[in-house]
């Protein structure tokens, strides 16, 4: 189904996973340690072109800013897009809401620059928190609106939409919030398992 194909994963931390800090061979950045690791092993056989495009700290506007130099020169098949986490961030400890910060339209813009500069297919996955330590507990109502911000501008782009929060927060709820996160944010190597499995199932149909 992938086989052959260049895949590039963009996003924040949480797909960077310290990939600048693995290198494969000379030039080209590692994996590093999170989902896309694990989606490349699970796409081992397949022998598809995979890229860790993450990167620590980025807003859907760093993203916008590297998005030449990240994605479309490669020109790449399909584009697996997970932010939102950073941005929730800014809102809350500027006091911006998140119209006032643009997300929305940057997002949206994201993807129109990826429909019209590549022919790949694209898979949006939504941001998520974890209500432990208790201070997320009040993110959770920004990061719904993120998700569901996301989730619009991959209806109108015609893009695969995977919420992510509900999902890793039933599996918490199920074996602890410790076994999923290591902060409420970042995630253990068994939550990257969760994504990578998602990621999986539903890429067949992009």
């Amino acid at each position: 189904m992938l086989g052959g194909k260049k895949i590039i994963f963009l996003g924040d931390s949480i797909t960077d996973a310290g990939h600048n800090f693995q290198p494969v061979r000379e030039g080209e950045p590692g994996l590093g340690d999170g989902y896309v690791r694990r989606i490349a092993a699970m796409l081992h056989g397949e022998e598809a072109d995979i890229r860790n495009a993450g990167h620590d700290g980025f807003t859907v506007q760093g993203l916008l800013r590297m998005l030449e130099w990240d994605c479309l020169r490669h020109s790449p098949d399909v584009v697996s897009i997970l932010v939102g986490c950073n941005d929730a961030a800014v809102c809350m400890n500027t006091g911006r809401t998140l119209d006032e910060t643009g997300f929305a339209e940057s997002y949206k813009s994201l993807l129109k620059r990826i429909r019209e500069g590549t022919r790949a297919r694209i898979l949006c996955m939504g941001p998520f928190i974890f209500p432990c330590p208790l201070e997320y507990r009040n993110w959770i109502p920004l990061i719904r609106e993120i998700e569901a911000a996301e989730q619009e501008a991959a209806r109108e782009a015609g893009a695969l939409f995977i919420p992510l929060h509900d999902l890793l927060n039933r599996e918490a709820e199920a074996v602890g919030y410790d076994q999923i996160t290591v902060d409420g944010i970042h995630l253990t190597e068994r939550g990257a398992e969760i994504i990578a499995c998602e990621w999986i199932k539903r890429v067949e149909f992009i």
